[in-house]
């Protein structure tokens, strides 16, 4: 995951203003720090933005012969149908010449307003097994794959806004490139592409831990209008 893949050609869509990436791009990645991170406080140990953290929980639970991995097992079938389908969605806009970023943002929203509701109706969670448990982790995956799918794809430009370890590994290689003056201004582009979402994914764990905490899943409402406000800038965008 440390490369975007292309995105998908479609001949409607319009040169994005670099403003307006910087900003879209920190808030996409606040938005998946934030839910993977309030998922994991409050859900035992669920990641809900990327399946490598959940493929160590599983190893640590067989290894420790603990029972709580129903729902960390059963994140990566819903992970991989959700990304599925919002492949096959990017395949159908691309055929029809629409750009499909804003229908798979808004298809984010209504299940991450479906993760946020379900959560405080079943909060508080007892037991990582509970069937509200399980419901309401895989509402999460299933919310961060559709952002997953897309930012290697429709959202290709922003950058990973969902995993940060390819971020901070070219991040620190281009810090170096510009202190020994190597590929400058390669350097630079690509820190201008890379920063605002590592910053962003940073703020909104950080967030999303004491909002979890704090005020239990209705802090959610936060990466949800964070969302919506990518949405509309998406849409005012010219062409």
């Amino acid at each position: 995951m440390n490369a975007s893949a292309a995105p998908l050609e479609s001949p409607r869509r319009p040169v994005a203003e670099p403003a307006a990436d910087a900003r879209a791009s920190a808030l996409l990645a606040f938005v998946a720090g934030f839910v993977d991170t309030a998922g994991f406080v409050a859900l035992f140990g669920l990641f809900t933005a990327h399946m490598t953290g959940n493929l160590v929980l599983i190893g640590d639970s067989l290894a420790t012969h603990r029972a709580d991995i129903a729902g960390k097992l059963l994140a990566f079938p819903v992970f991989l149908a959700v990304v599925g389908a919002t492949r096959l969605y990017e395949h159908r806009a691309a055929r029809r010449g629409r750009d499909p970023a804003v229908p798979i943002l808004v298809a984010e929203m209504v299940v991450l307003a479906a993760f946020l509701a379900a959560g405080v109706y079943f909060a508080p969670f007892v037991a990582a097994g509970a069937p509200g448990t399980i419901l309401v982790g895989m509402l999460g995956v299933a919310a961060m794959s559709i952002q997953n799918a897309a930012s290697r794809s429709a959202l290709a430009g922003h950058g990973p806004t969902t995993v940060m370890t390819g971020n901070v590994t070219q991040v620190t290689m281009d810090l170096v490139d510009l202190a020994r003056g190597v590929e400058a201004a390669q350097a630079q582009a690509r820190l201008r592409k890379m920063a605002p979402p590592l910053l962003g994914f940073a703020i909104g764990a950080i967030a999303g831990g004491f909002g979890v905490v704090g005020f239990g899943f209705a802090c959610l409402a936060c990466p949800f209008a964070a969302l919506g406000l990518v949405v509309l800038w998406r849409r005012r965008r010219p062409g």
